[in-house]
């Protein structure tokens, strides 16, 4: 009797372990992503804060989720805004977007990054820096006007940079957007704003 009662009630805790949490806004949020800790899994924390799903860096910066795509364990999110007449990123102060690596969250090699305002020194790294670069078309519409004529660059986030940050600081680069699944040739008007991050499945 105690067998089957210990039985069912380690059926009982693997149920409510794996149940989705409810919607956020008009998103809905997929197992094992989590709003609470009674749904989903705690690791794969997000947050729902006035009906708007959120994901928090490690230093504690808000990015709003955009979409989610739980066959594929990614979701997107909102790349920080770039302040007016300034070219700083709102996120500058956190060093830019950084994941915490003892998460399964990653940044995917979808993302082409644009950073803005940079030092002279990032001639010398192998990025697009040129006067053909994407940042170049960014610069002129929107937010990114205001960091017309600043030294910018771009490149795609592959598997052999850091899957964790995509960093800014001041005497680096103060300001960067980022655009999922950049296609050659594409117009600006059907660029994908966003970051794509990916999750490793539960164990």
């Amino acid at each position: 009797m105690v067998h089957v009662i210990v039985v069912l009630f380690i059926l009982v805790t693997q149920v409510s372990a794996h149940r989705p949490c409810p919607k956020c806004g008009k998103i809905k949020v997929p197992y094992p992503l989590s709003t609470d800790e009674n749904c989903g899994d705690p690791r794969y924390r997000i947050y729902c804060n006035n009906g708007a799903l959120e994901f928090m860096s490690a230093p504690g910066f808000y990015y709003k989720i955009l979409s989610i795509s739980p066959k594929a364990n990614k979701l997107i999110i909102k790349p920080p805004l770039i302040q007016e007449n300034t070219c700083y990123s709102s996120d500058l102060d956190q060093g830019g977007l950084m994941l915490d690596e003892n998460l399964p969250f990653n940044i995917s090699t979808r993302n082409t990054v644009m950073l803005f305002n940079c030092s002279d020194n990032i001639l010398l790294s192998p990025l697009n820096c040129s006067s053909s670069s994407f940042c170049r078309e960014f610069e002129e519409v929107g937010e990114g006007c205001g960091c017309k004529g600043t030294l910018c660059c771009h490149f795609l986030k592959d598997s052999s940079m850091t899957s964790h940050r995509i960093r800014t600081r001041l005497g680096g680069c103060t300001a960067y957007t980022c655009v999922v699944d950049k296609q050659p040739g594409e117009p600006l008007e059907s660029w994908n704003f966003g970051i794509e991050l990916q999750w490793l499945p539960p164990f």
